[in-house]
């Protein structure tokens, strides 16, 4: 299995990522994520925000009010970060679903304050990937994501690393960035990407450090 992850992204915050453009399409990829987003929007899949989960199928529990991301796009990140985060994630099961919901949480939240044009492109790049007719035939993926396997969701993220495509390209950089970001930006998994975290004294000093 190819390593899909980056230990030293952790230094960042997701927040930074908003810097720049995450999905320089061309003229294809742009042609591609317009219709996906024209297509999905007449099938009825409208894209609103997951808010508070309620008991609808979904195998992540949590009270958090997601802002951004929707049921389909949580389901998409349930089946990718194991194999994004790989053995960096918990081998306990209760341990690892918090994990894994914790690193779902900070995503979206670290989405919710980016630009309006980096909202866009993922906003398109997440219908893409859950949108059944797109799912199939741009990202080969047969199941849907809740059905999907570690080995399904790893072989997708290696096609789309591997592919002459950008728009693919660009797509596997800005899930493996946001996901690595939110997984390793977290204090608690700090000492997995070796960083010992801010010195002592700058946590004193700004408070903020505190409730990062």
């Amino acid at each position: 299995m190819h390593s899909h992850t980056h230990p030293s992204s952790g230094r960042s915050q997701l927040t930074d990522l908003d810097r720049r453009s995450f999905l320089k399409t061309g003229l294809g990829g742009a042609l591609i994520l317009g219709t996906v987003s024209i297509t999905s929007g007449l099938s009825g899949c409208a894209t609103q925000p997951a808010g508070r989960l309620s008991d609808d199928g979904l195998r992540m529990k949590t009270s958090y009010q997601f802002r951004f991301l929707t049921g389909d796009d949580i389901a998409l990140f349930e089946a990718l970060l194991p194999a994004i985060i790989g053995p960096a994630l918990p081998e306990e099961h209760q341990t690892r679903s918090r994990a894994v919901v914790g690193t779902i949480e900070r995503i979206d939240a670290g989405i919710h304050k980016f630009g309006p044009a980096n909202q866009r492109e993922l906003r398109r790049l997440f219908d893409l990937l859950t949108f059944g007719f797109t799912r199939i035939t741009v990202a080969r993926v047969w199941s849907r994501w809740p059905n999907a396997t570690t080995a399904e969701a790893d072989a997708f993220l290696e096609r789309w690393r591997t592919s002459r495509i950008g728009l693919f390209n660009n797509g596997y950089i800005a899930l493996t960035k946001i996901s690595n970001v939110a997984f390793y930006g977290y204090r608690d998994h700090w000492h997995l990407s070796g960083y010992p975290g801010p010195p002592q004294y700058a946590v004193d000093a700004l408070p903020q450090f505190q409730n990062a």
